[in-house]
């Protein structure tokens, strides 16, 4: 690469004397040069002169040598608001995953291999790129920047237990300490940061709820009163705590029904901290405001839950139990001392919460029969289109969220939709933009992750397809991670299994080839709240599968620069009968789509994995027959019908059917009779 601006300047020259000027500006226009004199930036660069200009100011009044600024929200959450996303403010780098630093000389991003060009395309030369997320790159990093004796600021409310722990373990003996900055230095130079959602917040409908708030919170007060520990007090942190137990919903985080909360339950009050301008007249009935009894809800202003928690534990014999995944470390210091404090990984709304009642699992399933007539819209849709030409990830996208919205309590996507084409489907967590967006072909195989949230539930499903030949290794892949999926969904096991117990039968058969893929196979999903609901799923740190839980199942193969496979499924954990045991569970398949026809090598299926697909096939027809028909969708329940037809016992080929050689032979027995 040239290293002046003039050696930039003839590289485009010689590339117009060749014919070639687009090619080379569209490469010249990229990513960011900080090595030229002066700088290469292209226009996706977000100039940050200023505020770094001026947290720095704020930085040395403090007397701050470094500024550490998380790329999460006050609770901790997967998804941020708009209004807390610092690290995109302070860096313009607007990934999903981020930390970024700030010292008196030098500002810093750590970022992911998924984020590596986005930053270097949005960034501009203030910054350098750590290609890393871990917290001890980021402690070498400060003890190399930060000078003996100097102290790191941070905001609490940003950072977790497990975050504050591990940043206090690697910068120990540096001589070098974090401080605690409750109020954030970025908001103070963020001029127009985006205002709290001014919609009023609402209650679900008595239709979709089994348990009223009251109830639950009688629930979750029986569990403290069990608890050997004896707390006295609750504190909820995750914004679905509050929004579950109060059987409400707001609009604050993208993709998310939740709003800004915290609740300080006790035996005998109720505290909820939220934006109380946003609680109708309605809603304080609804809540019991007016009064101060046991399950009258006490309505506080968000930003004083510090305060009121602080004096709550200043009072004799008060013990506060947190969950430790979702409290942030502004609140966790304040609970002083240790024996006024009680820990477990997960609070129990959490826990309770995971396990759908019978309303919540019969609506949940109702949503996934409305969400699959969308689906299917979409894939019946692409093998009409596909061929001509004209379609690409991001029509596909949009195509799939206009018909979600045209269903039964839609209330838009539950997160960005994944559309994914040949090589852009090698990246598990792609989503197409107006500069990434692939042309779709039949010569390439299609990812489309999606999911929508409705009124009675969160739907979350993936399927891969080919419109064209598909080469044997992508059959062969296909259904190895087909059998994955089967293999986990057939299981039987005792109740109190965890996931991470059972994960690796979503991958035997690829470890069997030498493939295997790098992502989780599978998370929670709630009920109108967050696609990734914690803390159900086959990781190491989630709870022990019970009867109502719900989860995905999405094992995966991504050939690098090549094409990418996942096929995900939602499914409900139910008892089931055996021989001898008796508490024994396996899961039912809620999703209700069909897997394409021409990607199955039936060669390497069991007699059992074949017999379960085949059943499940019978279960996608009888549910799906129906509400098509209600629909008034007659091609797409024909197009349901041809895709869902058994598979025989044996052979290669997906393509022929049990049902299809018995129409031939009757056709041949009626042609012999004519002759």
């Amino acid at each position: 690469m040239p290293s002046s601006s003039c050696g930039w300047l003839l590289a485009l020259s010689l590339a117009a004397l060749t014919g070639n000027t687009i090619g080379a500006v569209a490469f010249a226009g990229t990513e960011r040069n900080c090595s030229l004199s002066p700088p290469y930036l292209p226009s996706t660069a977000v100039n940050t002169t200023l505020q770094l200009q001026e947290l720095r100011e704020r930085m040395l009044r403090m007397n701050i040598s470094a500024y550490i600024i998380p790329g999460t929200d006050a609770h901790l959450s997967e998804y941020i608001a708009p209004r807390d996303a610092r690290v995109a403010f302070m860096t313009g780098f607007t990934g999903s995953a981020g930390t970024a630093v700030v010292t008196q000389t030098k500002a810093t991003l750590w970022t992911d291999s998924r984020y590596w060009v986005q930053a270097e395309r949005q960034m501009d030369c203030n910054w350098e790129l750590e290609k890393d997320v871990s917290i001890s790159s980021v402690a070498e990093w400060l003890i190399s920047e930060v000078p003996p004796g100097g102290e790191i600021g941070f905001d609490p409310f940003l950072f977790s237990l497990q975050t504050q722990e591990n940043y206090n373990i690697n910068l120990d003996s540096s001589n070098r300490s974090l401080k605690s900055v409750p109020d954030n230095l970025v908001d103070q130079v963020w001029k127009g940061r985006p205002a709290i959602p001014p919609d009023n917040l609402t209650r679900l409908p008595d239709r979709v709820i089994q348990r009223s708030w009251q109830m639950k919170v009688e629930q979750i007060r029986n569990q403290m009163r069990d608890n050997p520990y004896e707390p006295t007090a609750l504190l909820l942190s995750a914004l679905d705590e509050t929004a579950w137990l109060f059987n409400m919903r707001g609009n604050d985080i993208p993709y998310n029904p939740f709003f800004y909360s915290y609740t300080l339950l006790t035996m005998d009050e109720i505290w909820l901290f939220l934006h109380t301008h946003r609680v109708t007249d309605e809603l304080k009935t609804y809540l019991n405001s007016s009064c101060v009894e046991s399950l009258c809800v006490q309505l506080k202003s968000y930003d004083t839950v510090r305060d009121h928690l602080k004096n709550y534990v200043a009072k004799p014999g008060v013990k506060v139990w947190i969950g430790t995944e979702y409290t942030n470390y502004a609140l966790y210091e304040l609970i002083t001392p240790e024996e006024k404090l009680m820990t477990s990984s997960y609070s129990p709304v959490l826990t309770t919460k995971a396990v759908k009642d019978e309303t919540e699992q019969r609506i949940l399933r109702d949503a996934h029969v409305r969400d699959a007539v969308a689906v299917i819209q979409l894939l019946m849709w692409l093998e009409k289109a596909v061929p001509q030409g004209k379609e690409t990830e991001l029509t596909a996208s949009e195509y799939v969220n206009k018909c979600r919205s045209k269903q039964k309590d839609s209330r838009g996507p539950s997160f960005e939709t994944i559309s994914a084409s040949g090589p852009n489907a090698a990246l598990a967590h792609y989503s197409p933009t107006e500069e990434t967006s692939r042309r779709l072909t039949v010569d390439e195989m299609y990812l489309v992750d999606s999911g929508g949230q409705y009124l009675d539930g969160t739907t979350d499903i993936t399927r891969t397809v080919h419109w064209g030949t598909p080469t044997a290794m992508q059959r062969e892949a296909f259904t190895r991670v087909l059998m994955g999926n089967i293999e986990i969904s057939r299981t039987i096991f005792p109740s109190g299994t965890r996931g991470a117990n059972m994960e690796m039968l979503g991958r035997r058969a690829l470890w069997e080839v030498g493939l295997n893929y790098g992502h989780g196979t599978g998370h929670g999903v709630g009920n109108y709240f967050g696609v990734h609901e914690w803390p159900v799923g086959f990781q190491s740190n989630n709870i022990p599968f019970r009867s109502g839980m719900f989860t995905s199942i999405e094992p995966g193969y991504y050939k690098d620069n090549d094409f990418g496979i996942r096929i995900e499924d939602v499914v409900v954990i139910v008892p089931v009968q055996t021989k001898y045991g008796n508490s024994y569970l396996t899961f039912d398949t809620v999703s209700l789509v069909p897997y394409d026809r021409k990607l199955i090598d039936t060669s390497l299926l069991s007699s059992e994995q074949l017999q379960w697909l085949n059943k499940y096939y019978e279960t996608i027809r009888r549910l799906m027959g129906p509400e098509l028909d209600k629909q008034g969708l007659q091609e797409e329940k024909d197009w349901m019908l041809k895709n869902t037809e058994p598979f025989m016992e044996a052979g290669s080929s997906a393509s022929v059917c049990s049902s299809s050689l018995t129409l031939i032979a009757l056709a041949v027995a009626l042609l012999h009779n004519i002759i």
